[in-house]
């Protein structure tokens, strides 16, 4: 039978005196009359020549002190401020940790992660499917204010039945917060407002990137809308994902995870609230917490406002001498080689421009924007929209 616990070390005793008798013994049966493993005999011989009788008595599987032990101040200030800071991973807390705490022997992004699983403060991830990055990508934005990003994040409802569609407005490049408003609705009429603030606060960039939903898009030709069209009257580019690849705008999404998880879960009582909980989140957004794409350092250290500035109004678009323009009238109409083309009420007024690619067809541009191709067909021109 198994040696008994209480009198383990005798029983191995006993085992190495009855090898030592009989050396050439048959090892193997002198195991099972003990009962054990040949392996743990074997293992037991080998202590006893080792270190003697001590040698056979159980070893701690582990070190009673471990030199490299956290200290205790170290793991209570990495709890606490995790309790404080219930969103932000073991990277963003050690950056914190860094910057407001230099005397604190501060650990690794591994060990405060043991230290979080240790004290449960991790909460497992669910599991997503991982879509591979579109091969087409957008245009490269290198320094802030080349590209901002717009969205709304999905809507929800508030404590008193209010439904609130949050706008939200990021630099592409310096991941700067710019504008995080609970609306009402999503429309022109609402929306508008928001960004002639943003602009006459931080700047006009050189492109908008959105995606395909109003009022940032419609089904009009060029997929333009209104907002889109007031943007391109102020000089700037509007560009769309492809339909369906919100990963194409991915550093906004990510936004508005972080979002979620600390201003809408749970939502507040009142749009009032609400906006108190997404101004305070844009303060520590952009101004607190470290961002892992910035060196872990916070989207305000690396945005400055753009250079150019609001116009007092809106203005037309221009164009080179290598095209013929062309002014919609009021019903959306365009003449092209006697011919009306049907374009859209949104551009009543505007001047677009016709660009020869070849003797019988030309592209359709409304400033940056390519709305379609027109060509001869049975010598009349035939507009081939974009949407």
């Amino acid at each position: 039978m198994p040696w008994k616990e209480t009198r383990v070390v005798d029983e191995r005793m006993r085992f190495i005196v009855a090898v030592l008798e009989d050396p050439r013994g048959n090892f193997a049966l002198l195991c099972r009359r003990f009962g054990v493993s040949r392996a743990n005999g074997y293992k037991w011989v080998a202590r006893y020549k080792e270190f003697g009788p001590d040698g056979l008595r159980d070893q701690p599987s582990v070190a009673r002190e471990h030199p490299n032990r956290l200290p205790d101040a170290v793991v209570d200030r990495v709890v606490q401020l995790r309790k404080d800071r219930p969103h932000d991973g073991p990277k963003k807390l050690r950056a914190l940790l860094l910057e407001r705490e230099p005397s604190l022997a501060v650990p690794s992004a591994s060990t405060i992660g043991e230290v979080l699983d240790r004290h449960g403060l991790i909460r497992p991830r669910r599991v997503r499917l991982r879509v591979p990055p579109s091969s087409n990508p957008l245009a490269h934005a290198e320094l802030p204010n080349d590209v901002w990003c717009t969205d709304f994040k999905g809507d929800f409802l508030l404590g008193d039945r209010t439904r609130c569609h949050p706008l939200t407005l990021t630099d592409a490049v310096a991941r700067y917060l710019l504008k995080c408003e609970g609306l009402m609705r999503q429309t022109d009429v609402v929306v508008r407002p928001h960004f002639d603030r943003a602009f006459r606060e931080f700047g006009l960039p050189l492109r908008m990137r959105s995606d395909n939903g109003p009022p940032f898009a419609s089904k009009a030709i060029g997929g333009l809308s209104r907002l889109s069209v007031w943007w391109i009257q102020l000089g700037i580019t509007p560009e769309r994902i492809e339909p369906g690849k919100p990963q194409q705008n991915g550093r906004h999404e990510r936004m508005h995870l972080t979002l979620k998880q600390q201003t809408a879960l749970p939502p507040e009582e009142t749009m009032a609230d609400q906006q108190r909980a997404m101004d305070r989140f844009r303060h520590d957004y952009n101004d607190v917490r470290p961002h892992e794409a910035l060196g872990q350092t916070p989207p305000a250290r690396h945005y400055e406002p753009s250079p150019r500035l609001m116009p007092d109004k809106p203005r037309e678009p221009e164009y080179g001498g290598d095209v013929e323009v062309r002014r919609v009238n009021t019903d959306g109409l365009a003449s092209w080689r006697g011919v009306m083309l049907k374009l859209t009420p949104l551009l009543s007024a505007q001047p677009v421009a016709f660009k020869a690619i070849d003797q019988d067809e030309w592209e359709l541009w409304y400033g940056p924007v390519l709305l379609g191709h027109v060509l001869l067909r049975d010598g009349k021109p035939k507009l081939d929209p974009l949407r």
